[in-house]
């Protein structure tokens, strides 16, 4: 492995030699980006790897979460396939945080374990669609198809990751919704466009932190963070999610006023 690599790097530096150095959007470029992709997948997937064979109950959402963006983004946007290590991860770690008690094969799984077992099948099933649209028929990717995805991803982890499948799709439908003028990547970018881009992420910088806190600190929620949040979802997308972050948010908010 350790000698693929060195060859993988060689050929991409006697590429960026041959350009005359490396520059945004040369070949050299884009092949060392998918290097560095497929090496961040393999330093990920031998430490899950090794959970998964040692100590599968200590493997926590988190963990299914890095490996899930690791092989996606490893894959050209592409979803794991069923029984791949992203696969297995998931259902160790929905496991785990519904109850230890269910990890045998005969024990039934906990209802709790098996809804987010589902909502990560809801997710996955979309975004194996929407993904390989994205790869091969980016121009038809509708901002329904970006929404539902944006929508599954919330609820299957609890967040949406900036920069990952969903944020990419949106950023896609808003170009195609906005002007096809503007997929030449020496075109400027409509101002339509750029604004839907910028409350986008907007709204995924608050929901990243928020969620992470939701996640690992829900006591100290408090009604301002809620608020924030619920309005960033609505200015991004023309809506709040019913069950969404938002509204998980500001029920917390409200429980830890009450306490």
């Amino acid at each position: 492995m350790a000698a693929n690599r060195t060859e993988a790097g060689q050929v991409v530096s006697d590429v960026a030699q041959a350009e005359g150095g490396t520059t945004k959007g040369s070949k050299s470029a884009q092949m060392q980006s998918e290097l560095t992709k497929q090496r961040n997948f393999e330093e990920v997937s031998a430490n899950v790897g090794s959970m998964l064979d040692t100590s599968p109950g200590s493997i926590t959402k988190e963990d299914a979460q890095a490996i899930h963006r690791a092989e996606t983004r490893a894959s050209g946007g592409q979803q794991p396939p069923s029984g791949s290590i992203t696969s297995q991860a998931q259902h160790e770690a929905a496991v785990n945080e519904g109850t230890s008690s269910t990890r045998t094969t005969a024990a039934p799984l906990d209802s709790n374990t098996q809804s987010q077992l589902d909502r990560q099948a809801n997710y996955e099933d979309v975004a194996s669609k929407v993904g390989g649209k994205l790869v091969n028929e980016p121009g038809n990717v509708t901002k329904k198809e970006a929404d539902l995805l944006h929508s599954r991803e919330q609820r299957a982890f609890g967040v949406t990751e900036k920069g990952g499948l969903a944020s990419q799709t949106q950023h896609q439908a808003a170009e195609n919704e906005g002007a096809t003028t503007t997929r030449s990547t020496a075109a400027p970018t409509n101002p339509n466009v750029q604004s839907q881009l910028d409350r986008q992420a907007n709204y995924e910088d608050v929901a990243s932190k928020v969620g992470s806190k939701l996640a690992n600190d829900p006591e100290h929620i408090n009604k301002e963070e809620a608020d924030l949040l619920h309005s960033r979802e609505q200015r991004a997308f023309g809506h709040t999610e019913k069950g969404g972050l938002a509204a998980q948010a500001q029920h917390q908010a409200a429980a830890n006023q009450k306490a």
